[in-house]
């Protein structure tokens, strides 16, 4: 049975242009993006190869400009991250991604609004 590890990186903040009213889409918001990801442990734990594991700053790097890609929707942005993290690093087993707008623009007070996709 092969064993899995899990990798979060919770609390990436950055500022993107998602949003189905043009407005967003020009002046932008405040967004969270949090992941679980879910890859074989292997024999990481033997050889303390950081070449065999899963780079964070790459993870990173790829959050950071998968959300510069402008979505009507906040599940169009966790999709491209899943597939653009699964498409660097194969060995990934699924990824869990949390999307969040930061204060959305819905007419009330609301901290926030999420999605979660699994893939």
């Amino acid at each position: 049975m092969k064993k899995l590890y899990t990798i979060r990186l919770d609390g990436i903040y950055l500022r993107a242009y998602h949003g189905c009213y043009d407005l967003e889409q020009q002046v932008g918001n405040r967004f969270r993006v949090d992941l679980a990801i879910h890859t074989p442990l292997g024999d990481l734990p033997e050889t303390d190869d950081v070449a065999r594991a899963v780079n964070y700053l790459t993870v990173y790097e790829i959050v950071e400009h998968t959300m510069q890609r402008t979505q009507r929707t906040i599940e169009a942005a966790a999709a491209n991250i899943i597939e653009a993290i699964k498409e660097e690093f194969s060995e990934i087993e699924s990824i869990e991604c949390t999307v969040s707008k930061i204060a959305p623009p819905l007419g009330g007070k609301i901290d926030r609004v999420s999605v979660t996709l699994e893939g």
